[in-house]
């Protein structure tokens, strides 16, 4: 089964984990699937959290199946990068110093850091 797995970088582990651990139980809720993600250990680094949210891709379009044309309206040009959107938007919300990059994209060479 396919999975978008995200890199996370936050400034506060426990409640940035807890705050997206909390959404997604509420997105598996919503489209009624249950151990869709998984959220991984810290390291942590340059005075930032670094941990791995990989998500099942079939958790991603049940979302967009159930938003429809709000999804499709979201920043992002493949179902990922709206999903990834949608998230920030979310920690947004609750005020966390958060950032969200697709693990694979970030592996890549155009990157180079890695």
């Amino acid at each position: 089964m396919s999975r978008v797995n995200i890199n996370v970088s936050a400034t506060d582990y426990d409640k940035s984990s807890r705050e997206i651990t909390s959404t997604l139980t509420l997105l598996e809720e919503m489209v009624h699937e249950t151990d869709g993600f998984v959220v991984t250990d810290s390291e942590f680094a340059f005075g930032w959290h670094f941990f791995v949210v990989s998500v099942r891709a079939d958790l991603v379009q049940k979302l967009a199946d159930q938003m429809g044309h709000d999804f499709e309206k979201l920043k992002g040009k493949t179902p990922e990068k709206k999903f990834l959107f949608w998230l920030q938007q979310k920690m947004d919300q609750k005020g966390l110093r958060i950032k969200f990059a697709i693990k694979e994209e970030m592996e890549s060479s155009k990157y180079g850091i890695f």
